[in-house]
């Protein structure tokens, strides 16, 4: 379908009748639902992309294989609730990042940017490198927390932070308020990838499935359909950005506060691609993509699911 000035873009039609203000809410209320029920899979990845750090195959032992007997392993070290690890800061993270992701693109929608060539993708990145920003430090924390275990099962720094708010007070009083966005240069082109291949590809999955016919236009369907292919590009783009991402977090820090295994994006990518090769960055794929793909699905669908009953409520007052 050619696109022209008087039609809107593939899936911003519905986005013009809930306001930004709206969407921050319903973004960030669907991402921490989804939260709840992928956080599991988050721990077992996060674990599974520092075990072996910067060091080749077949040189450390492996007590996280393939995600069945990792989530075991989980449980077993830390037991069941171990698999929550670092929940309440993921729901914080959740909550900042996707407020302000759901807000700037609802924005750029709104005013007519994402309408024109590109204009998605562009918004869907945008809005996704500021949400990045705002939601680092819970990010951060989050990774510290997950990555913690006892000796036996231990991969990675570990950071023995007794709470969220306890990390945080720690990370403060060490390094400063700048520690609090360490490793945000990674962070940023994580989200900014997996933002724009997220909401561009729900947006022209779901409208592709609509004019199909296969489905009630108004069926939660539509948008489970949009989900799972959009998924699918997420997890493809954004998994060597979140190795990257969970190694610049987790790593430990000198006394001025600088990473002491990695200097920035661009020296982690480097340095895994030399010490671990080029697949390591795609440690933890099948945990990733379980985790993402539900946790893409379920937030895409709760926010549309969200947004509809929102739409009434405007009707009403205007």
């Amino acid at each position: 379908m050619v696109l022209t000035q008087a039609q809107p873009a593939p899936g911003t039609e519905a986005v013009k009748t809930v306001p930004p203000a709206v969407d921050l809410v319903l973004g960030a209320s669907a991402c921490c639902l989804a939260c709840v029920f992928t956080n599991p899979l988050e721990v077992v990845k996060t674990r599974m992309q520092l075990q072996g750090e910067l060091r080749a195959r077949g040189t450390y032992p492996r007590p996280y294989r393939g995600l069945v007997s990792s989530v075991a392993a989980v449980a077993r070290a830390d037991g069941l609730w171990g698999l929550q690890k670092g929940l309440a800061a993921g729901l914080l993270y959740q909550g900042l990042m996707n407020g302000v992701r759901f807000y700037c693109y609802s924005l750029a929608c709104q005013t007519g940017l994402a309408q024109q060539p590109g204009g998605t993708v562009i918004a869907g990145a945008v809005a996704g490198a500021l949400g990045a920003f705002v939601g680092s430090p819970a990010y951060l924390v989050k990774t510290q927390l997950q990555a913690q275990t006892v000796a036996s099962v231990a991969v990675g720094h570990q950071h023995q932070h007794q709470s969220v708010l306890d990390a945080l007070e720690t990370i403060w009083r060490q390094q400063g308020l700048l520690g609090l966005w360490r490793g945000v240069g990674g962070a940023m082109p994580r989200v900014m990838v997996g933002s724009a291949a997220q909401l561009a590809t729900f947006a022209s999955a779901k409208t592709w499935v609509q004019e199909k016919q296969w489905l009630s236009e108004d069926s939660w369907l539509v948008a489970l359909a949009g989900g799972m292919i959009s998924s699918v590009a997420v997890v493809a783009v954004m998994t060597p950005f979140d190795v990257v991402s969970t190694r610049l977090y987790n790593q430990p820090v000198d006394t001025a506060g600088r990473g002491q295994l990695y200097g920035g994006l661009t020296d982690c990518l480097v340095k895994i691609c030399q010490q671990e090769g080029p697949l390591a960055l795609y440690k933890g794929l099948g945990p990733a993509y379980l985790r993402l793909g539900p946790h893409t699905i379920l937030s895409m669908l709760f926010w549309d699911e969200l947004r509809k009953l929102a739409r009434p409520n405007q009707h009403q007052d205007t």
